[in-house]
């Protein structure tokens, strides 16, 4: 099997349902591993952590642990997954994370292909799009834990590492696998330990995917997930065509549900002027309010108060000129803190009154929520969005969960997630 990590909860659901698109039977584990013997049949297992802005200390340590588990269980290949956008600070941790992995897995190359062009992130000559724009030149400059103000991937890699990184640039992926696989030959042969691959095209990420098919170690975000997944079932199957359809049943169903958006990207606040337009919604405000429990219990007495209709909508997504504006009141560390374990309390009050559909706009708000409500894995369901899955929770009652990247879905899928499958009922 495959073995995956992920260094958020989003960034797991994401690589889960590509590995899953490419008829992979895949597993995901959130924040931890199982008993082995408690897994459905898998050709693939993500373990979803939340690694990306904590410690590198503390990143390296849960990541070789997941990955001990997974190799204990079977896994030939591992996956270390991180956003298409590539975000990280100046020391880390994609860096980091990465070194130790090669350092346990005795790995002398790994590619790097943050490329993912079903979500607009393509890589041309080693310079990072988002759309149209530069990675540097997109909204992810503002991002508040990892700005990204420089599109250059092997630059942005470097410091993060003492091995050498290297470029195989788009016209060697357009010659093929072949000619992939010799590149990659050749940048280790000259002492390369990472080798930053250009990819704009889904079928570019194939031929990537089968270049390093057999290597130990390999990273990226979910648009070279699928590539591999791609490529290992056409090896199985012996044609690329024959790939499995991998079909899940929802067994939720119509129910109360709500969103919980705590992204601040330019995609989420986006989709939140667009739910508020038709569904009750309340703004979490931090700095009027700086206590977690008590604008957890502010925001559910509200909920309480509304009469049976649409799916609510609570939120905490500012844009930039608020946001800041927030985080030089409180501190980034702070204001970040009391939003998050405000959304897992509210996530925890929400399911005690009967909501069963959850869908959370945010990598870190994912994480709170699915934290708070101790959900340690589930199946994964049919996409609302591209790299956004239903999960079906392994509980005695099953919570639907959609765990959405910030910048992931077009303007309408929070509303659209809710409308499609919500009981008309909001309180049970």
């Amino acid at each position: 099997m495959i073995g995956a990590i992920a260094d958020d909860f989003t960034g797991g659901t994401d690589v889960a349902v590509a590995f899953r698109r490419a008829g992979l039977r895949t597993v995901i584990l959130f924040g931890g591993t199982a008993d082995a013997h408690e897994l459905p049949d898998h050709d693939a297992v993500v373990v979803a952590l939340k690694t990306r802005t904590i410690p590198v200390q503390d990143a390296v340590a849960q990541s070789i642990a997941a990955v001990a588990w997974l190799r204990q269980h079977g896994a030939d290949q591992i996956f270390f997954k991180y956003c298409s956008t590539f975000d990280s600070r100046p020391d880390g941790n994609i860096g980091p994370v990465a070194d130790a992995l090669a350092l346990m897995l005795d790995a002398p190359r790994a590619v790097v292909v943050p490329s993912s062009p079903e979500h607009g992130r393509t890589q041309y000559m080693g310079h990072l799009f988002v759309g149209d724009q530069l990675l540097s030149d997109s909204p992810m400059r503002h991002h508040p834990l990892t700005p990204m103000t420089d599109s250059f991937i092997p630059r942005v890699l470097e410091p993060q590492t003492s091995r050498t990184v290297t470029l195989v640039d788009h016209a060697t992926v357009c010659d093929g696998r072949g000619a992939v696989t010799r590149a990659l030959d050749a940048a280790q042969a000259d002492g390369a330990g990472y080798i930053v691959v250009d990819a704009i095209t889904p079928a570019d990420l194939v031929e990537i995917g089968h270049a390093c098919l057999d290597d130990v170690l390999v990273t990226g975000a979910a648009g070279l997930a699928g590539g591999l997944g791609a490529a290992r079932v056409a090896r199985t199957a012996g044609s690329d065509s024959d790939l499995r359809s991998v079909q899940q049943s929802d067994p939720v169903g119509h129910v109360p549900a709500a969103v919980l958006a705590g992204s601040c990207s330019a995609r989420t606040l986006e989709q939140v002027a667009d739910m508020r337009q038709t569904h009750d919604a309340f703004q979490l405000d931090a700095v009027a309010t700086p206590d977690a429990q008590a604008l957890a219990a502010k925001a559910l007495t509200w909920y309480d108060a509304l009469a049976p209709a649409k799916a609510p909508l609570i939120y905490s997504s500012l844009p930039p000129d608020e946001l800041r504006r927030s985080q030089e009141t409180l501190g980034i560390d702070r204001a970040s803190e009391i939003n998050e374990t405000a959304m897992g309390l509210i996530a925890r009050g929400l399911i005690d009154r009967g909501v069963r559909r959850v869908v959370v706009a945010g990598g870190e708000t994912s994480g709170a929520v699915v934290t708070a409500l101790k959900v340690d894995g589930g199946l994964i369901g049919d996409e609302a969005a591209p790299g956004v899955p239903w999960i079906y929770t392994n509980t005695h009652e099953p919570v639907a969960l959609l765990l959405k990247s910030g910048n992931f879905g077009d303007r309408t899928l929070l509303t659209r997630s809710v409308d499609n499958y919500a009981h008309q009922e909001a309180h049970a």
